[in-house]
């Protein structure tokens, strides 16, 4: 299912990352049905859709907590398909799953070092954690708190940092605004810009087109397994009937 602007050619070894008729699913259930796109140095890449087109299973599927069906994940010219979710991350793929995750009984400081897999240490790991906790001041104050004392927000905050920690440069987001208040969905906004803008390339899953749309330099719509549509966030912007017709949004 495609509307002809979805990227499915032979891949681009410039990319960070190149994912090619990628097939994945659970079980005898396959949810991934052929998807294929790229994100380029630098971009913030959005995938949208409708609950259980396969974002999710999109982003685990690359970081190696599912193993492919079919097809292929390139990072930066490099097949992936074969490795689990610890190697994926040493090579700077993390992975901000839905529902954040923060360990609730370490200080804030703590999950950050605990993000450090197979990465930083000493000295090093200590710089990582002062860097990231200079992105982030509300973790700046709060850096002796618990997890479980942080607000919704500040724990997303803290999800991120914890992977930033691990060294990634390529970011993969699930759902980071759910559930927020709007005030708080601005601040992650903000912070995720700031974070790209640092040099890091974000694939970003998000239920709320507006803040996709904000976010993202290039949007890929998923429909039933499968990409339905690719295009820049402005032409989307521009001409939401693409959204109208797979998701049932309509932009004021």
């Amino acid at each position: 299912m495609s509307d002809g602007d979805a990227d499915t050619d032979d891949g681009d070894d410039e990319s960070v990352l190149s994912v090619r008729n990628l097939r994945s699913g659970y079980g005898e259930t396959e949810v991934l049905r052929g998807v294929s796109f790229d994100v380029g140095e630098g971009e913030v890449v959005a995938l949208v859709g409708r609950n259980g087109v396969g974002k999710t299973t999109t982003l685990r599927t690359i970081t190696g907590a599912i193993a492919p069906r079919g097809g292929e994940v390139r990072h930066r010219g490099r097949s992936i398909g074969g490795l689990g979710p610890t190697e994926t991350a040493k090579l700077g793929i993390g992975l901000v799953p839905e529902e954040r995750r923060v360990f609730p009984g370490l200080t804030v400081e703590e999950n950050l070092q605990a993000g450090a897999t197979g990465g930083a240490t000493g000295d090093a790991l200590e710089r990582s954690v002062e860097e990231v906790l200079s992105t982030f001041e509300n973790l700046a104050d709060r850096r002796d708190n618990r997890g479980a004392d942080l607000s919704g927000g500040e724990q997303q905050m803290l999800a991120v940092g914890r992977a930033l920690t691990a060294g990634a440069d390529l970011l993969l987001l699930d759902e980071p605004t759910e559930g927020l208040a709007p005030l708080v969905v601005d601040r992650v906004v903000e912070a995720v810009r700031a974070i790209n803008d640092d040099g890091v390339t974000v694939l970003l899953v998000e239920q709320n087109v507006a803040v996709a749309l904000e976010l993202a330099d290039r949007v890929v719509v998923m429909d039933d397994g499968e990409v339905a549509h690719g295009a820049p966030a402005a032409e989307l912007r521009e001409d939401s009937a693409v959204l109208d017709r797979h998701l049932g949004v309509t932009l004021d």
